[in-house]
């Protein structure tokens, strides 16, 4: 009496006759790869954004008056007087 296999035939799961679609599977990993970059671009804006209002409530929270951040002088401007 033959063994009875672990798993089930495994035929079904092979290479089809049909080719691969290569062109679609590059256009499928090119948009994956885009919303990919353009989730993490909005997360690092968001973490940012957070870290910049934590700064500034703790400013406000600590008592100190003008905690509104100074525009920086542009490189080689002499201070003002």
């Amino acid at each position: 009496m033959p063994a009875e296999p672990p798993v089930p035939d495994l035929g079904r799961y092979g290479h089809r006759d049909e080719p691969d679609d290569e062109r679609r599977r590059l256009v499928a990993n090119l948009l994956a790869a885009a919303l990919l970059a353009a989730l993490t671009a909005a997360g690092l804006w968001i973490a940012s954004t957070m870290a910049d209002l934590r700064k500034d409530q703790d400013c406000v929270l600590s008592g100190r008056r003008n905690c509104a951040g100074l525009p920086a002088a542009p490189p080689g401007t002499p201070p003002s007087p």
